[in-house]
């Protein structure tokens, strides 16, 4: 499972324009905070990638820098194993006022000491423009490698935070958000972070999520994107990338709750296929993200998806710009 996860995401080779209604944003400020129990500030649309993970590091920079004077919010990347904070750091330097943000650091991978102490230099030297978002994962790629040592998910969580809190130099509240799907862990995301960050739902989710977290919160979900109008070739890159996600327990019982079925999932029906992947041209992903935010979210990251995701899909990255900033 570890494997299909990882080859999912990155293929065989693992290492002013018509912007979004009624959520513009300063891009002289993306992201502020206001001590211990404020929260970062942050709006817009955002991109999450693995390509700026675990692509070359060189290009990675290069691309976030590009990124930046484009003008998206926040530049997501995720943590299947390695040194995710290098890889922050990494792109914290080629940036100027982007906020680069862990979606997710994995708890089960990392030393919360460390992690205090790494986001503290980090952000001494580049400023608050680091959110760390921290997450439990999941339990197939995790007992892949140790077997049972993924146990109590929430209550893992809520240490791992409370390991941090009690470091040398703790991250503030209001600069971590969790990744979260269920109530619970949405509970928490309110009361012990700044926020949540869901991964694979659907605006109806959001509307969910919001009402959980309450008004103050942060919520900013995942939405991944297909830009061709051919429903033949989105089905082609996306269904076995979607069937990865589905056989994890957190995306199959949070779909469940919201309606679909497991013949839904198995299959990947048209139906959920099309509710977790908005696909066709940039107006239909600009109508999925307004979605997002009508239904409560604070930002949206959005996810480019193509034929080949060992390639940092660039000009879809500036298709995008155009269309939703």
């Amino acid at each position: 499972m570890a494997k299909r996860i990882l080859e999912a995401m990155l293929g065989e080779r693992q290492g002013d324009g018509a912007g979004i209604e009624g959520h513009g944003h300063d891009r002289s400020a993306p992201a502020q905070r206001h001590g211990m129990t404020g929260r970062m500030n942050l709006s817009g649309v955002g991109l999450w990638s693995s390509q700026l993970r675990y692509g070359n590091p060189e290009e990675a920079a290069e691309a976030a820098a590009e990124l930046d004077g484009l003008g998206f919010t926040a530049l997501w990347i995720p943590d299947v194993g390695g040194p995710v904070l290098d890889a922050v750091e990494n792109l914290l330097g080629a940036t100027e006022k982007t906020v680069i943000a862990t979606g997710i650091l994995n708890l089960w991978m990392n030393d919360p000491a460390e992690v205090a102490s790494r986001y503290a230099t980090l952000t001494h030297k580049h400023g608050e423009r680091f959110l760390l978002g921290i997450g439990c994962s999941h339990a197939p790629l995790i007992d892949s490698t140790e077997p049972g040592r993924y146990r109590k998910p929430l209550a893992a969580t809520e240490k791992f935070l409370d390991d941090i809190d009690a470091s040398a130099q703790p991250v503030p509240v209001g600069n971590r958000v969790l990744a979260a799907l269920g109530p619970k862990m949405l509970r928490l995301s309110a009361t012990k972070a700044g926020g949540a960050h869901p991964y694979l739902t659907t605006p109806t989710h959001t509307a969910q999520a919001r009402e959980v977290l309450g008004d103050g919160p942060l919520l900013l979900p995942e939405q991944t994107v297909l830009l061709t109008d051919d429903r033949d070739k989105a089905r082609e890159i996306g269904t076995d990338w979607l069937r990865s996600y589905l056989a994890l327990p957190n995306y199959a019982n949070n779909l469940l709750r919201l309606g679909f079925t497991e013949e839904d999932l198995s299959s990947v029906s048209d139906r959920v296929f099309d509710a977790l992947i908005a696909w066709g041209d940039e107006d239909a992903v600009k109508s999925r993200v307004q979605e997002h935010l009508d239904a409560g979210a604070s930002h949206v990251c959005v996810q480019v998806l193509t034929a080949d995701p060992r390639e940092f899909p660039r000009e879809q990255w500036r298709r995008l710009a155009s269309a939703l900033l």
